[in-house]
C-alpha cells in the first residue's frame, strides 16, 4: 500500500451521486478528508473506512517537505 499524502488524487470504488469517482485527499490523519473533484463536495472518513473504500490512486501528490533548519 503506498503512502497517503495531502494532494493525492484518488479513485473510490463507488460513485459520489454527482457520477464522479475521483477525489481529492485535503487531510491525512486518523481521519482522511477527501473531496470530490466533480462536484467539490467535502467528506471526511476514518482511515479504516476510507482504506476499505478506496480503489486505486491516481495521482501521487507533492511528496512532504522534509524540516530544514532556518537560514541565517
Amino acid at each position: 500500500m503506498q503512502e497517503l499524502r495531502v494532494g493525492d488524487l484518488v479513485q473510490m470504488k463507488k460513485p459520489h451521486p454527482c457520477g464522479s469517482l475521483r477525489w481529492r485527499i485535503t487531510r491525512t490523519g486518523a481521519d482522511i478528508k477527501i473531496r470530490c473533484e466533480g462536484c467539490g463536495r467535502v467528506v471526511m472518513l476514518d482511515r479504516v473506512v476510507f482504506l476499505k473504500r478506496l480503489k486505486r490512486i491516481i495521482e501521487q501528490g507533492p511528496a512532504p517537505e522534509t524540516a530544514q533548519e532556518p537560514a541565517e
